[in-house]
């Protein structure tokens, strides 16, 4: 499987105050960025695939808001986890 412990421990001690920090803004954004592109890559080889379609829009949505909140809350937070992740081109 794409995400186990191992790979959740890493992204939150990355992007996260620590490992243990699995609610923070930073993590959970990272955390729904590497479900999105694993699920649009699934897309791309199963395109009649409406369940996981609806999946990744939902998973977009609710980065889009943690991202609007970070925005609204903390500028310098917010440009930094976009840059990080190369969110923005």
């Amino acid at each position: 499987m794409y995400l186990n412990k191992e790979v959740k421990k890493g992204i939150f001690k990355k992007h996260g105050k620590s490992e243990k920090d699995t609610g923070s803004t930073e993590g959970q954004i990272a955390l729904f960025s590497l479900r999105i592109n694993h699920l649009s890559k699934h897309l791309k080889k199963n395109q009649k695939d409406f369940n996981t379609e609806r999946s990744l829009v939902k998973l977009v949505g609710k980065r889009r808001h943690l991202l609007d909140y970070l925005k609204e809350k903390d500028i310098e937070r917010y440009r930094s986890i976009v840059k990080e992740l190369g969110l923005r081109k």
